[in-house]
């Protein structure tokens, strides 16, 4: 496993900036939130600016994933909209056209995946309604990930109608399993809904996680804490992602963080690597 850091973890400067410090640190992954401040995939110079970040990322030596889970990309106002289950297909269209983008965007940069997830729901439709949503939706994108030759990678987010493993088991049965479709673990999400113990939870996604959030968390509290300040057993989760053959980058996700960025960074980094030599020397 590889030190990782996330762009939406970063503030006060142009993540670019960031990346010779990051690596200095250590880190040789970056998970690259899709964003007006970093990597917009509407922007009109699109191309230029997809070949700045390839060349800064070749220098600082690291490799990347793409994260679409931009605050207000698609909508000033509300956060996080529209999704995958939202109510109006317009809106849903909206979700998938930026999705495939990003796929699109993610192979230019020779990024590992897109990660993802469902949304909240926000209307009074039945669960059946629900899950039709978020299959054809995502079938769609994968569809699209398929034909490009990308991972699509699933994070199960407090709060949304994909919310644990278990239900993201589910939608995964619900799409027959497509070769393009991995999982996303954050292992504060797991702590929060009471996935626990993490080896119990995530043997059954042996080779198929594809990327890895890791702040701390409380039990029943959806709050991105720094490292060694909650409830999560470092120790064990790296030790379950190991067991399910997981190479990829751990990346620190605590945008709360944000303005103090170097020192969080310089700590997790410190924390990361000691949990790493103990736990799979």
């Amino acid at each position: 496993m590889r030190l990782g850091y996330s762009t939406n973890s970063v503030g006060d400067v142009d993540p670019l900036d960031a990346l010779p410090v990051l690596r200095d640190l250590g880190y040789s992954s970056l998970a690259i939130t899709l964003d007006h401040h970093t990597l917009d995939p509407f922007a009109d110079d699109l191309s230029a600016r997809i070949a700045r970040w390839r060349t800064a990322l070749a220098a600082a030596g690291m490799g990347c994933v793409v994260e679409t889970g931009a605050r207000h990309l698609l909508d000033a106002a509300v956060k996080h909209e529209p999704t995958l289950v939202s109510s109006d297909p317009a809106a849903r269209a909206r979700r998938i056209d930026f999705t495939r983008r990003a796929i699109d965007v993610a192979v230019d940069l020779g990024a590992e995946c897109v990660s993802l997830w469902s949304g909240i729901v926000r209307d009074a439709a039945p669960a059946d309604t629900i899950w039709t949503r978020l299959v054809d939706g995502l079938a769609t994108i994968l569809d699209h990930a398929g034909r490009v030759g990308m991972t699509v990678s699933f994070e199960p987010e407090p709060g949304m109608f994909i919310d644990t493993l278990a239900r993201a088991e589910r939608l995964f049965e619900r799409l027959s399993r497509p070769d393009p479709l991995r999982l996303t673990v954050d292992i504060g999400h797991m702590e929060c809904m009471g996935e626990r113990p993490f080896a119990t939870h995530l043997a059954a996604w042996a080779g198929l996680v594809a990327n890895v959030h890791v702040d701390d968390m409380l039990a029943c509290r959806h709050e991105h804490l720094p490292l060694g300040t909650g409830d999560v057993d470092l120790t064990a989760a790296v030790a379950a992602l190991a067991a399910v053959g997981y190479r990829g980058g751990l990346h620190v996700e605590l945008p709360r963080q944000s303005h103090c960025w170097r020192e969080t960074a310089r700590q997790s980094a410190s924390l990361l690597l000691k949990t790493m030599s103990g736990t799979l020397a």
